[in-house]
């Protein structure tokens, strides 16, 4: 479906998922993340770029393992994560959206929990590429979670750590020779009612990542 046809179906509040490809399992446990692959930083920041165009491959279980933790997986004792919230509130969740079903990432057991056995890549941005790239993420605020935080600053302390994680991502997908970029043009009504979140839950921001088209 073209961006414009997709646009004038979330301004109707139409912009639906599709049917899953496949079987969606209730959870996903990943194989342990491999912290010693990849660029230097240094050049991995080199690399760092957004790109639109993607291969529908999909991304083996190992790289899209490595790809979670280093968005925002457990990095150490204690709980710590690999990117930074505001007095450790730790209150984005991070949503997959793939052909077989949308998941979120369960840190602490490093796994994949369902969330709705659908495909909702279509629904995660009006661009026409999220429709089939192998995963499209979202990041979604817990503002329940950030009860120490001033109402009026929880969503720019919950946009700063959802910049943090995608940065992460970039620099993975850098290191890996994957493509993605970051999304803020998206219909955030549609995604919430699509993964099921309640009121207190805040869609932010989505990020397409893949193979790239050219290689």
């Amino acid at each position: 479906m073209n961006t414009l046809a997709k646009f004038a179906l979330g301004m109707m509040g139409q912009l639906r998922p599709k049917p899953a490809r496949g079987d969606a399992r209730p959870t996903i446990k990943l194989p342990t993340p491999d912290r010693r692959s990849g660029l230097p930083l240094m050049q991995a920041i080199a690399r760092r770029r957004s790109s639109r165009e993607f291969r529908q491959d999909p991304l083996p279980r190992p790289q899209l393992s490595s790809l979670l933790w280093a968005a925002y997986g457990v990095n150490r004792r204690g709980g710590g994560r690999t990117a930074p919230s505001a007095l450790d509130a730790q209150e984005i969740d991070v949503y997959v959206a793939l052909p077989e079903g949308a998941y979120r990432y369960d840190a602490k057991m490093h796994s994949l929990v369902l969330v709705a056995a659908s495909d909702l890549r279509r629904v995660t941005g009006y661009q026409d590429f999220v429709d089939e790239a192998p995963l499209d993420l979202v990041y979604v605020a817990d503002h329940a979670r950030m009860r120490r935080v001033p109402v009026a600053h929880r969503e720019s302390f919950a946009s700063a750590a959802a910049g943090a994680i995608a940065q992460n991502v970039y620099l993975f997908a850098a290191s890996e020779g994957l493509a993605t970029v970051i999304r803020a043009w998206i219909d955030r009504g549609a995604i919430a009612d699509a993964l099921g979140l309640n009121h207190d839950q805040q869609v932010l921001l989505s990020q397409t990542v893949g193979y790239p088209k050219d290689k």
